[in-house]
C-alpha cells in the first residue's frame, strides 16, 4: 500500500518565480541536493519536460526513476507519475502553488510505494524527509531568483 503524505512551505516569491524553478528540471542539479543526474528524455509540442529521469540518493543507495509530468493545471499545480523505477514502484505526486500576497505557499503532495516491503513507519519518515528536504531547496531557490 503506498504511503502519502502532505507538507506545505511559505517562499517569499511570486507563484511565477515558483513554477518556473520547479519546472527548470535541466537546473535542478544546482539546488537538489540529493541529485546525481538528471536527464529529460521527451519533451511536449511546447517544449516543456514530459518524461525526466532522475539518478538520485535514495535509502543509502542510488536510485533511478523516470517521471512524467502533467502541465493541465499550469500554473495551479504540476502533477507526476512514475513511468519506471528500480526501488520505488510507486512516485507520484503534485506542487500545488496558492498565491499568498508577494509570497507562495507551495503543497507537495506525495505518494510512495517501494518494491521491497519496508515497515510503515519508515516508509513515512521517508516521505517526510523527501518532502521537507525538496521544500526547503525549493524556497532557497525561488527566493534566490526572485
Amino acid at each position: 500500500m503506498p504511503q502519502r503524505a502532505t507538507e506545505s512551505i511559505t517562499i517569499n516569491a511570486s507563484p511565477e518565480t515558483t513554477y518556473a524553478v520547479v519546472a527548470d528540471f535541466e537546473h535542478y542539479a544546482d539546488w537538489v541536493s540529493d541529485l546525481k543526474r538528471i536527464e529529460v528524455v521527451t519533451r511536449d509540442d511546447q517544449g516543456r519536460a514530459l518524461e525526466v529521469e532522475f539518478r538520485a540518493a535514495a535509502f543509502g543507495r542510488s536510485t533511478t526513476y523516470t517521471l512524467e509530468y502533467d502541465y493541465s493545471k499550469v500554473p495551479d499545480e504540476l502533477s507526476w507519475r512514475q513511468v519506471r523505477g528500480d526501488l520505488t514502484e510507486t512516485l507520484n505526486g503534485r506542487y500545488r502553488f496558492e498565491a499568498d500576497g508577494d509570497e507562495t505557499k507551495v503543497t507537495y503532495d506525495l505518494e510512495v510505494e517501494l518494491l521491497v516491503p519496508i515497515p510503515t513507519f519508515i516508509k513515512s519518515r521517508a516521505a517526510y524527509r523527501i518532502q521537507t528536504q525538496a521544500l526547503r531547496e525549493l524556497k532557497a531557490q525561488a527566493e534566490k531568483q526572485r
